[in-house]
Formats: C-alpha cells, sequence, structure tokens
C-alpha cells in the first residue's frame, strides 16, 4: 500500500486484481457524544480529541475499486444539497469531484455506485442540483441500495429523519437508475455486499475478494480505528446491541483472515488491518 504525500493525499492498495484507491469528499465536524454513544469523554478524547464544541473531525471517504470488470465507487460522501444552516454546523468541503480529478477520471467512468446505507453524509453526491432539478452525478452507473434501507428513509421516523434526504436516491429510483437489493448479493466478479445492521437495520458492507485475499468497506459498523472496541458504539446507532454483536461476528473473520478494512470516517488512517492486542482487545494495523 503506498500513501500519497503529494496535496491529492490518496491513499492506495492493491488487493489481488483490484486496485483500491479511498477518495475524499473532504472532512466535517460531528459531536464527539454522539459519536462515542456511552463511553465517557475522558476516554474517547484520548483517542479523538475534541474542539471546544465538543466537536471531532471526521472524513467523508469513498472507495474505489479498480480492475474488475466494472469500476465501482463505494459511497458518496455529503455532495452540494445541505443548506447554509447545516453546511456551517458540519464545515464540509463537498471534495469529491476534486479527487476524480485528481485520479485523472470523469464521473461518467463510474459503472457501479453502492450505497451502504442512505444516510446524507454517505450517499449525497449520488445526485446534484442542476437548474432547479436533481440529476445524477454517475449518468452511466447502476446504483445498488438496501430495499429495507431505503423503506426506513421513506418513513421519516422521528429518530432519524434528518440523517436521511430523498433528493439522494428517490429521483433515481425514478428513473431506474437504481437496483434495491434484499440481503447479501453479487455486485460484479470479486465485489459483494454483506447485510451487518446495527447503526442502521440494513447497512451493509461490501467486500472485495481476490487471489486468496479480501478488503472490506465497514462503513458506519466500525466508522474510525477508534471505534474497534465492541462496545464503542455510537449514540446514532438504532440497534446498540446488534451493532456490537455484528462487530464480533466481522472480527471472527476479518483478524484471522487478516482482511484489509477501509474506514469510512476516518481521514487519518482510511486502511487498516485488525488485529488483538495481548489482551485480546482489537487493534489496527496502519498501513505504511
Amino acid at each position: 500500500m503506498s500513501t500519497d504525500t503529494t496535496s491529492s493525499k490518496l491513499h492506495r492498495a492493491d488487493l489481488g486484481d483490484f486496485e483500491l484507491t479511498i477518495l475524499t469528499d473532504g472532512t466535517y465536524w460531528l459531536d464527539g457524544g454522539a459519536m462515542f454513544g456511552v463511553i465517557p469523554k475522558p476516554m474517547w478524547n484520548k483517542r479523538k480529541p475534541a474542539d471546544e464544541l465538543n466537536r471531532i473531525l471526521l472524513g467523508l471517504n469513498s472507495l474505489l475499486i479498480r480492475g474488475g470488470e466494472k469500476n465501482i465507487l463505494v459511497e458518496t460522501g455529503i455532495g452540494t444539497k445541505l443548506g447554509e444552516k447545516r453546511q456551517k454546523i458540519y464545515g464540509n468541503q463537498a471534495g469529491l469531484l476534486r479527487s476524480f480529478e485528481t485520479m485523472q477520471l470523469s464521473p461518467d467512468d463510474i459503472d457501479v455506485v453502492i450505497n451502504t446505507h442512505l444516510h446524507f453524509d454517505h450517499c449525497g453526491w449520488n445526485t446534484y442540483y442542476k437548474d432547479g432539478r436533481t440529476v445524477p452525478t454517475f449518468r452511466r452507473a447502476t446504483y445498488y441500495a438496501q430495499r429495507g434501507e431505503w423503506e426506513h428513509a421513506q418513513e421519516q421516523h422521528d429518530r432519524d429523519a434528518v440523517s436521511y434526504m430523498s433528493d439522494n436516491y428517490n429521483p433515481l429510483l425514478e428513473s431506474g437508475q437504481m437496483t434495491l437489493l434484499d440481503g447479501d448479493a453479487e455486485i460484479a466478479p470479486g465485489v459483494r455486499v454483506k447485510l451487518f445492521p446495527g447503526h442502521t437495520h440494513y447497512m451493509q458492507a461490501v467486500i472485495v475478494e481476490s487471489q486468496g485475499k479480501t478488503a472490506c468497506y465497514i462503513s458506519d459498523l466500525i466508522p474510525t480505528t477508534a471505534h474497534l472496541d465492541p462496545i464503542w458504539v455510537m449514540g446514532y446507532d438504532l440497534d446498540p446491541i446488534t451493532c456490537i454483536d455484528n462487530r464480533k461476528k466481522f472480527y471472527e473473520a476479518a483478524i484471522p483472515e487478516k482482511w484489509l478494512v477501509a474506514f469510512t470516517h476516518d481521514h487519518e488512517h482510511p486502511f487498516a488491518y485488525v488485529e488483538r492486542d495481548e489482551r485480546g482487545r482489537p487493534v489496527p494495523r496502519y498501513l505504511e
């Protein structure tokens, strides 16, 4: 794995026949207490120091998968559709397309877009506004999300309605460009999705396999390397108990099989392996 030290700051890794690249929509600020749930601040603040407003800085990492039959993009960040008030709160930069420029790619080079779930900070660049209309950013791509996730988004439940923006996905369904999945599925040879509920009821991870090696974009089941402890779950998680159980199930495969893990909100360490320390706790092994 090599990390670009130029202004692009792109992180890349080879996995068999695939090249994996982290593209970024920039960073944003979220409340540290919400990101670490019931964990006391003196504990989490050692790993992710908060600012004077109790916020921590997080990344908006997308994963570009190349080398197979299709160019696949996992997640699309926040994008440009937030109103002025929310943009001021989060301080996001909407930089995903600048990452494309750095890679000398066009959005039209993307064949598949996978949304692990439909929260606004994971699917914002699915679409953008042009002349008052919502249009797809990736015009040639087929988009994939879970049917149960979309159905929950349509409910606009009091608990998490603020996390969903229908213009990020409903126009794609209306046009037939988005496919809704019913559980685990193969998206392309060597690339599949697997349900890992907890953060949302139908959140899916993306698993890449080639030449006996495996990588996984685990999304918000484990948002950063500071969240590896099974019980360090977020206040945003709909079902913390399920989240804890599924982290343990994930480690049962990812640790002994030495999976490369892509972390959706870790702007400093988007790639890492997970190992166990002398006390049996999961810890990151960062790539050089």
